[in-house]
């Protein structure tokens, strides 16, 4: 469960969590099974760049997540950014916007 803190007098709900930090390992692995094929690899990157696109932005709320979901899409698109690990990235910035607005 997250931990709730006063900020201002409004609760602000901590977004990187443990479960979502899972997630996101698992999407950027998911993301880069496409090297293991080649060829074939780079077709299902079609699909898979508008699925990390829209898991990335439900995912994360706000700007976070509709800026991340876009970039999520990019990177999967482009060929050769696979590597990539979008959804951590993501991850690590809420974690350090979590701090700061913990302090």
């Amino acid at each position: 469960m997250a931990k709730e803190t006063h900020v201002d007098s409004l609760k602000y709900q901590p977004q990187a969590t443990t479960g979502k930090l899972l997630l996101g390992l698992l999407f950027d692995a998911i993301g880069m099974l496409t090297y293991a094929i080649p060829l074939l690899g780079e077709t299902l990157d079609i699909v898979w760049a508008p699925v990390a696109g829209i898991v990335m932005s439900i995912l994360y709320k706000g700007t976070v997540g509709k800026v991340s979901g876009v970039i999520a899409f990019i990177e999967e698109l482009i060929p050769g950014l696979d590597f990539i690990p979008t959804f951590t990235i993501t991850w690590m910035y809420e974690y350090f916007q979590d701090r700061k607005h913990s302090k």
